[in-house]
């Protein structure tokens, strides 16, 4: 893991030197690329893995509420990667502002991944609604008098549970406070946005992960995301909001398993699917 503090508002790392394909990560919220720290090593082999640091992650969170251009720094990273990324691999609202940057008219009848170069998606707890009459006000304020909730979850997993209760609630509030209103109005205006996603735009196969006991970005939000793509596989893993952390095994069997049937690769490392899983759709 590289422990230099990179305040650029955008960089990315080569993590694995495989021959191919190449494999983007893009962590969410208050998070950084040490989020995948631990599904890392149990990727194919065979992939060239990068992963990003973006704007509004955890050493430059106070920021970037006032971003002006999320999709523009987002296309930095996919640009940034040597060639493209072929695999782009984005969790929690990372995969929001990936799914606002595809959401554009198809040209010559290629739609935007494949213009990008991006031949697979793997969204990961997405936050999704099919309905704008979805949310209400009652959502709203789930989502912001319990935002501390999603930050001290982060702050659990990334910990192993090693903190006391009250440490974990001091920064969980802390975390909140840096990101602030600003961040927060970023974060669910994205949200807000899904039901108006012109999702049949994106043709490219997609695996879409969830967590069974996300309570941040429910898994029934996962199954309407892929019921909703052209393209697309359920898979509703045993965990909360950060499957790669809490079922970094699972994660990356199933990763793994839906490179392969995608592009070919071999199977190494993350094994097949264990048989709990969600079928695909």
């Amino acid at each position: 893991m590289n422990t230099h503090i990179d305040l650029r508002p955008v960089a990315v790392e080569q993590r694995t030197d495989g021959p191919g394909p190449r494999v983007l990560l893009l962590h969410g919220l208050a998070a950084n690329d040490s989020v995948w720290e631990r599904a890392l090593p149990l990727l194919p082999d065979a992939c060239q893995v990068w992963t990003a640091r973006l704007p509004w992650r955890t050493e430059t969170i106070a920021d970037w509420g006032h971003e002006p251009n999320l999709r523009g720094r987002l296309a930095q990273a996919l640009s940034a990667v040597p060639g493209g990324p072929e695999v782009v691999v984005a969790h929690s609202m990372a995969a929001n502002v990936l799914l606002d940057l595809l959401d554009q008219k198809q040209r010559g009848g290629v739609d935007a991944p494949r213009r990008l170069g991006i031949r697979a998606l793997v969204l990961v707890s997405p936050f999704y609604r099919a309905g704008a009459d979805e949310f209400d006000w009652n959502t709203i304020s789930y989502y912001l008098n319990d935002f501390h909730l999603i930050m001290e979850e982060g702050i659990r997993v990334h910990s192993g549970g090693r903190l006391p209760a009250d440490v974990q609630r001091a920064m969980g509030a802390r975390v909140r406070d840096r990101v602030g209103p600003h961040g927060w109005l970023r974060f669910f205006e994205l949200y807000l946005r899904t039901p108006a996603l012109d999702t049949g735009r994106i043709t490219v196969p997609t695996l879409v992960i969830g967590g069974e006991t996300d309570f941040a970005a429910r898994a029934e939000e996962s199954r309407a995301l892929a019921g909703a793509l052209s393209d697309a596989t359920v898979r509703v893993l045993p965990c909360g909001h950060f499957p790669m952390l809490e079922a970094a095994d699972e994660f990356a069997a199933e990763v793994s398993s839906f490179v392969h049937a995608t592009l070919g690769l071999p199977l190494q490392r993350g094994a097949a699917p264990h048989d709990a899983l969600e079928p695909q759709r």
